[in-house]
């Protein structure tokens, strides 16, 4: 039987009104569609060391989804975990094509974090943050295991310093360090340099292989008259594994701090933007004799000319802090030098210092 013109036409009918319902619900499903969460991926993981801030590595990877103004955030753990590379430089900027890069210091373990704009993150945490309240997404991962990475250690004063190699952002700004810039004498003095090496300038600093604690600190310093502006020596206490942002820091620093006719000696308690944690004064030319008394609730600190603390010795200044002193636990000496914020205008003269004795008395 011929099927009526009717019944062809209603059938074609209803199959447009079927594509037309499943185009309408296809288009539904998509407008609702929610799109994928960013993610964070780190790519080149650098190697374990838990040496912490003396070595320098890089770190990539790719941020999938991020929204125009999300940054990221890096750390890296050495017993904690640490901001990377530097307290003052916390975020590392994603690039057109999702990829990221940035320095880090070493450590056992690794974290990205993809970040809102205006988040605030902690210079150092005993916990990463978890996601939300500005934390898009976080990723981390476990050093890769190579052969230690072994330091220059080297002996002064009867004890052993390991030399720094990687960039700190002591002084406010990153310096660059060379193990080269640091050596002892035929005397036994230890020497420290900051000069130009392939076009870069670089700083010298060593630390204390182990604690002291509470005790006199005694650094014996050569002529320092011949720092410009922008040198900087530090002679201090640091504590580098503290899980607050209250640096557990005492002071003897050596610089006029980029002004021409500062003062060039200060003792500090950090932090030292508190005006009673800092005392300036002028340190003459010629050798001096720095001391640090460390006892409980109570910093003095003194400066003395010639080459040891004794009765016939000269006052330059005397100081006494009694408030913001911090306790014992696993801080290190230091002793460093350093540019701080150097213009085109600053010297551009290598210089040196000389330490021709370090002594500890409990």
């Amino acid at each position: 039987m011929k099927p009526s013109p009717y019944t062809s036409s209603f059938k074609k009918h209803r199959s447009n009104i079927v594509l037309v319902f499943v185009s309408v619900l296809l288009s539904a499903c998509n407008s609702s569609r929610v799109p994928p969460k960013p993610n964070v991926q780190i790519t080149l993981v650098p190697a374990t060391n838990p040496g912490g801030p003396v070595q320098l590595d890089f770190i990539e990877g790719r941020a999938n989804g991020a929204k125009p103004g999300q940054q990221i955030v890096l750390y890296a753990r050495s017993g904690i975990w640490w901001i990377q590379p530097f307290a003052n430089q916390p975020f590392t900027k994603i690039q057109p094509d999702s990829t990221w890069r940035n320095s880090t210091h070493l450590g056992t373990d690794y974290a990205a974090i993809l970040v809102e704009p205006g988040f605030h993150p902690a210079t150092k945490v005993t916990t990463l943050p978890a996601e939300g309240n500005g934390v898009v997404a976080i990723a981390t991962s476990t050093g890769k295991p190579v052969a230690p990475i072994v330091s220059k250690v080297i002996h002064f004063s009867g004890y052993d310093w390991s030399v720094r190699n990687a960039a700190s952002d002591r002084g406010g700004q990153p310096n660059s360090y060379d193990p080269s810039n640091v050596w002892t004498d035929k005397n036994g003095y230890l020497h420290l340099r900051m000069e130009e090496h392939d076009g870069l300038w670089t700083c010298a600093e060593v630390s204390l292989t182990r604690s002291l604690g509470y005790g006199s600190y005694i650094f014996v310093v050569q002529d320092t008259g011949h720092f410009g502006p922008s040198a900087a020596l530090g002679l201090y206490t640091n504590d580098d594994f503290r899980t607050d942002d209250i640096p557990g820091e005492l002071d003897i620093e050596l610089s006029r701090w980029g002004i021409a006719d500062s003062k060039n000696a200060q003792y500090v308690v950090q932090p030292f933007y508190i005006p009673e944690n800092v005392s300036r004064f002028m340190a003459p030319a010629g050798v001096l004799t720095h001391m640090l008394r460390w006892e409980p609730g109570r910093a003095t600190f003194k400066t003395v000319r010639g080459s040891g603390i004794g009765p016939g010795a000269a006052t330059v200044s005397e100081h006494i802090f009694t408030s913001g002193v911090p306790t014992p636990a696993k801080e290190t000496v230091h002793m460093g030098l350093y540019s701080y914020r150097p213009t085109k205008t600053s010297s551009q003269q290598p210089v040196e210092v000389v330490i021709e004795k370090f002594e500890f008395l409990p």
